[in-house]
Formats: C-alpha cells, structure tokens, sequence
C-alpha cells in the first residue's frame, strides 16, 4: 500500500501561519502536520509514502531532508498547484495509482487507529473513508451513503441528499485501482476539470460502478483549517470530551 499525501497549497484560510509556510508545515502540538500524517500512517504499516509539494516546495524537501525521514518518502511536485484545485496534485502523483493505494489530504491529522480500522475494513474496488453527518457543516465535503456504497459526493450536495462527510481519504487495493487512474482522466481533462476537487474522481466512479464507504468509528480526526481548528485538535488530546471532528 503506498499513500499519497496531498500537500500542494498554501491553505489561505490559515493566514498569517501559512504567508511564509507551506499548509502541511504548520505545527498542531508541536509537530507538522506532515509529521502527524507520516506518523499514523507508518503506525498503521505504511512504507511507501510520497508528499506531492507546490507552494514553497523546497521548504518541505529541507523539511524532510531534516527529519531523517528514509528515502522511501517521495516528494513529487505539483507545478500547477497555485492555477488548479486539489485534482491536480493526484494527477502529478498519477503514476502511483497503478496499484494499491491510500490517497489523503495533506491538512488532516488523524490517530493511527483511523488508518487501521480503514485497511481492515478494505473492500475491493474504490473505498472512500466518511463518517456520519447528522448536521453537515459549511466546510464539510457531503457524501451521500446508501447500503454501504457512495452514490453521490459534493461541496454543492444538497442537505436532504448528505448522510456523512468525507475524511478526505480514498483507498484501493485491486484493480479498482485502473478504474480510479480512468475516471481521473476523465474528469480533469473535461471542461473547468483542472479546477475540480479531487473527490470529484470518486463521484464519478459512484455513478457506474461500486465504491465503498468505510465509516470511521475508531479515532479522532481534524482538518487544520483556521487556527481554532489547531485548539481542537490539542484539547481533544488533552482528555477533554469534545466532538469528534470540526472543519
């Protein structure tokens, strides 16, 4: 299983940490969220990992370089990043969707368990990590879930559609794998594709073929999108009972 770890913009809304820091850089509890995401991934057995950079790239190559992370951590990068959505770091990392893989959005902290109970819970084909959305809320990316398969996901979802929201997490392992490599295609290369999000690819493939939803029932999540967000992801470490997840 090799990850891709989403990590090409700047993440304007976490002005001013990110004017002079890439987003996947920025420090929750001491660490960046780089860090975090390596960390729970090789805690859930991991070992090919690669980071697709753009904004102020070189500062995650030294980052890396710094760590002593081993050589099996890939930095691809993005040139497109700062005129194209998320869509086009997956293109970037294209390649790599040959075979299984884990993809993530590089803003995200995530306990390990999340990861292992994802892998355990792998289905064939395309899977996508959610959980559920009782009150779905203005960041969220909606995910409509029926008998434990996608039919539609959206920023735009409408409400009455909407039974969870995405983590931000697509895994194959088989050849669903070419499956998700083609429908990738499709959609980037279709008019206004390059400004697409990437889970468009999923709610593409949803529409002609199976993709599971994985419900995350087995740690915290965070995506670090305003510096409240940080706060949250600390007190929830902290011991204090707080909601699962806010964006």
């Amino acid at each position: 299983m090799k990850a891709i770890i989403i990590s090409a913009g700047q993440g304007t809304r976490l002005l001013p940490l990110t004017l002079q820091t890439p987003k996947c850089l920025v420090e929750v509890q001491g660490r960046a969220i780089l860090d975090h995401q390596i960390t729970a991934l090789r805690a859930a057995g991991v070992q090919h990992i690669a980071v697709v950079g753009g904004y102020r790239v070189e500062q995650i190559a030294a980052h890396l370089a710094a760590a002593g992370h081993p050589k099996d951590i890939e930095l691809i990068v993005n040139p497109f990043w700062s005129v194209a959505s998320s869509i086009s770091s997956v293109w970037a990392a294209r390649s790599l969707l040959q075979g299984p893989f884990c993809l993530l959005n590089g803003d995200t902290v995530f306990d390990a368990s999340v990861f292992r109970q994802a892998f355990a819970d792998l289905a064939s084909g395309v899977n996508l990590l959610v959980e559920a959305a009782i009150e779905p809320e203005l960041d969220d990316m909606r995910v409509q879930v029926r008998e434990g398969r996608v039919q539609a996901v959206g920023k735009d979802l409408p409400l009455d559609r909407t039974s969870h929201r995405s983590l931000g997490v697509v895994l194959c392992r088989d050849i669903g794998c070419r499956a998700y490599a083609t429908a990738l295609a499709s959609v980037i290369t279709a008019e206004g594709g390059h400004n697409a999000y990437h889970h468009a690819v999923v709610h593409r493939l949803a529409q002609s073929a199976v993709v599971t939803a994985i419900e995350n029932h087995s740690g915290l999540w965070c995506e670090i999108d305003r510096p409240e967000d940080i706060e949250r992801w600390t007190l929830d470490h902290s011991g204090q009972a707080l909601p699962r997840r806010r964006a």
